[in-house]
């Protein structure tokens, strides 16, 4: 008997489940859990190791299974998300935006850009959970939500639908990569030049349109110099053509993501980009940079058959776009890619813009794993250098579950 009870005493104490308010939420072609930041346990409601702890709890991550079977991710960059709102302090702006791209097989939450696909979703949470004033959301009609981005210190402003003072989200709209329709939601990404540490700033960080970039051999890519065109609009990318890479353009998830040598070639690409635009000082750094720089490769319009099964015919679009994102090629386009995708094509002399066959335009139709996508952007030169002062695309967004998440304590 005493041995059962000396065994029980040191049994260990396993402390219950704490209870969080969520939101489980799509925007565009990525969906995350979503919070207020009052509602968080205090040690998350400010950055730091605990807040990174939780939300890696949330998702499910570190998964070395690549599943998210404990968590609330989806194993991939468009489904390991969250973010955290509140209401804004800031003059002219209704709420705050704070994105978290979780790492699927790291311990490592990534603050380092913005999520365009889900800048859709912020406007319609904000206006059910009464982060925006009642007097600026009408009754019918369209309420105009002025979103800082906390992430990169920019204005979105996002055009949300209103129907008896509630947010619409049902809608006839159909985004390809999307399986249903849903309400519009535009937005308009206000002076996306991303300040990135490094990049100054600057639209083009290394002053130039098109830059001869060194890449080291990886993968099937036996090294060499290749063009690419390196800009911070939305989030900063690095283009290159496909066909100096082996690609037609054309490809989907597939052809990259199951082919070893291809990802390591991605990857080479993004860290020497990553060097040339001063994200990062040393090579070994950019495991610490998986949300950016993003890569993505360029073709002129040809026809393919997208991963829904339609028909993409070149005359339906004005170039075709690939992308990487945390590792993998993206099942459709990011949000913050499709901004630097609309500015690159609106700059002549780009390889975005060349892509498309050249020349000043405002917005093209690009052709991406799922299907196409419009975007547009409002692109001019002053004294001498190429300054961007919005770009324009729609998504949608609806609420998937809210209530509660669970985290161990």
């Amino acid at each position: 008997m005493s041995a059962v009870l000396k065994a029980d005493a040191v049994r260990p104490v396993h402390a219950p489940q704490i209870r969080v308010p969520a939101t489980y939420m799509r925007g565009g072609t990525s969906k995350g859990v979503f919070f207020h930041l009052k509602d968080l346990p205090p040690a998350m409601q400010v950055p730091g190791p605990a807040r990174d702890a939780f939300l890696l709890r949330v998702i499910g991550s570190p998964d070395p299974y690549g599943k998210h079977t404990d968590g609330m991710g989806g194993a991939t960059s468009s489904t390991s998300k969250t973010v955290i709102l509140s209401r804004s302090a800031r003059p002219d702006h209704d709420v705050d935006y704070l994105f978290g791209q979780v790492a699927i097989d790291k311990p490592f939450v990534d603050w380092a850009g913005n999520c365009g696909n889900l800048s859709a979703a912020v406007g319609p949470y904000a206006i059910a959970n009464g982060l925006v004033d009642a007097a600026r959301v009408p009754r019918d009609g369209v309420a105009t939500i002025r979103i800082w981005q906390a992430n990169i210190g920019k204005t979105i402003i996002a055009r949300v639908p209103v129907t008896g003072g509630q947010v619409q989200e049902t809608g006839d709209f159909e985004l390809d990569g999307v399986t249903f329709p849903a309400a519009e939601v535009q937005l308009e990404f206000m002076d996306p030049a991303a300040e990135e540490e490094g990049a100054g700033g600057a639209l083009f960080p290394t002053g130039n349109l098109i830059d001869d970039l060194t890449v080291p051999a990886a993968g099937n890519f036996g090294g060499g110099v290749i063009k690419a065109t390196m800009l911070t609009a939305g989030i900063p990318t690095i283009f290159v053509n496909a066909r100096d890479i082996g690609f037609a353009g054309t490809e989907l998830q597939e052809a990259i993501n199951g082919s070893p040598d291809n990802l390591a070639k991605m990857e080479a690409i993004r860290t020497a980009g990553a060097l040339a635009m001063g994200l990062i000082k040393a090579p070994e750094e950019i495991a610490r940079r998986q949300h950016i720089p993003k890569v993505a490769f360029v073709a002129p319009p040809a026809a393919y058959t997208a991963s829904s099964g339609k028909r993409i015919e070149a005359a339906d679009v004005d170039l075709l776009v690939r992308a990487m994102s945390m590792g993998k090629l993206h099942h459709a386009m990011m949000g913050t890619a499709a901004v630097a995708i609309a500015v690159g094509a609106c700059v002549p002399g780009t390889l975005v813009n060349l892509a498309a066959g050249g020349g000043a335009r405002a917005e093209v139709r690009f052709g991406h794993p799922s299907g196409t996508l419009r975007v547009g952007a409002e692109a001019s030169r002053v004294d001498g250098e190429w300054t961007v002062k919005k770009a324009v695309m729609s998504r949608s967004a609806r609420v998937l579950m809210e209530g509660f998440v669970r985290v161990p304590g």
